[in-house]
């Protein structure tokens, strides 16, 4: 079936000529194109058209943008959407002068979330995600990257995943698993942390990579959480068993989190608020992504990752919300995009090309969508406005009025 995207105001295209990601000066370059209508076959994009050459071509359907803007579909590389329960007076806690680290050592933050997650039924876990991947999707998002991490037992690690699994086949977007059982010490295991890294190691990923239930393995290297001794021998089982990696670092303190990345060639390094010198080097002269989430420092009232330096370095750059309930309760990626712009001096371009091929990079899907090129999945994000600085402009304003997977409308607005 051939489609016919037309009357497009502009479509921002991220075009790479075939490299499939954008480092350093480059974000800037988002190959925006007028007066061009968009082909698709079956699922795929087809050509590039001008609107004057239209009528040389046949198609079965054709969908009006209506003087409309369509950016490639957008990729949120980086969230912990599969959890129950609320942390809301931990938030109040936070208001009023205690550290996330603080509620950590007093047993709440991710172990409170974890007890409600034991405490849930898989059915009762597809629901809650359900409606927070629907949200997702009415902002433009076609893919979708979800970690565990709020099992940290065998039992419950593997029961997060398979949840995830059941809404990627459900669902219109695709889902990127992540196995995160690395993500703190749970309570059980408190004075046995090597036993629990031995569970890791020797039966969770084992498990998990048999059974395919995850792409990635995610480790947490924080000073409350795991060492960068401890990530090195988790990341040698995951790579051992075929896991790619990628890794929470730099958050709160520089414990060599960097270091490990760089020697075991993860795909990302997520965080970077604390990110030293050397270690700031040594990103920009890599190929991996540096995931940044600044949603965190605005709802922890934290210190942002240096993006602008990160950037002016010729790194790769993503951007994602890190939804979670604990450090990032923020669902609302133009919210995210506005704290890029003026919290990490990031400028409109950067952004969108931060959540697009950058992000495509960080789940490993660069060569089939983050950007619209010929050849590439028909994965698109359409705004109700004639020019994509005004994505940036309306700051917590969701403009998106119509998603697009594989070529076929999944979701469009009432206005």
């Amino acid at each position: 079936m051939r489609t016919l995207l037309s009357n497009l105001a502009q479509i921002v295209s991220v075009s790479t000529n075939g490299k499939n990601y954008k480092r350093g000066s480059e974000m800037k370059s988002l190959g925006v194109i007028h007066d061009h209508s968009i082909l698709i076959e079956d699922d795929l994009i087809l050509d590039l058209i001008p609107d004057s050459s239209v009528f040389k071509y046949t198609y079965d359907q054709k969908i009006d943008a209506a003087d409309k803007i369509i950016l490639p579909g957008l990729i949120e590389c980086h969230t912990h959407s599969v959890f129950a329960g609320s942390r809301a007076d931990e938030f109040n806690l936070k208001l009023n002068g205690t550290s996330y680290e603080d509620i950590a050592k007093q047993g709440g933050g991710i172990l409170k979330t974890v007890n409600a997650v034991r405490n849930s039924t898989i059915p009762e876990l597809i629901q809650l995600t359900k409606e927070r991947i629907n949200r997702f999707i009415s902002q433009g998002v076609t893919t979708l990257e979800i970690k565990s991490g709020y099992g940290l037992n065998f039992e419950n690690e593997s029961k997060i995943l398979e949840v995830i699994n059941i809404l990627d086949e459900e669902s219109d977007i695709d889902l990127i698993p992540t196995f995160l059982g690395a993500h703190t010490i749970p309570q059980e295991f408190k004075s046995e942390k090597e036993k629990y890294i031995e569970l890791i190691i020797e039966k969770m990923i084992p498990f998990i990579a048999k059974n395919k239930l995850a792409i990635f393995c995610d480790v947490f290297c924080e000073s409350t959480a795991f060492t960068a001794e401890e990530t090195e021998i988790i990341f040698r089982a995951a790579t051992k068993h075929g896991l790619k990696l990628k890794l929470h670092t730099e958050q709160f303190n520089t414990i060599g989190g960097v270091a490990v990345a760089l020697k075991n060639n993860a795909v990302s390094v997520d965080h970077l608020e604390v990110l030293s010198v050397d270690a700031l080097e040594s990103l920009c002269n890599s190929n991996i992504v540096c995931d940044l989430l600044p949603g965190v420092s605005f709802f922890l009232d934290y210190q942002y990752a240096p993006a602008r330096r990160l950037i002016d370095g010729d790194a790769i750059v993503a951007l994602a919300t890190d939804f979670n309930p604990g450090s990032s309760h923020i669902l609302n990626i133009s919210l995210i995009m506005g704290l890029a712009a003026i919290k990490m001096k990031m400028s409109a371009e950067e952004i969108i090309s931060a959540y697009t091929i950058n992000a495509a990079k960080s789940v490993c899907l660069e060569q089939k969508t983050g950007s619209i090129e010929i050849g590439k999945s028909a994965d698109f994000a359409v705004f109700h406005t004639t020019t994509y600085e005004d994505l940036i402009y309306n700051i917590g304003l969701n403009l998106c009025c119509m998603t697009i997977k594989n070529g076929k409308v999944i979701y469009q607005s009432d206005k």
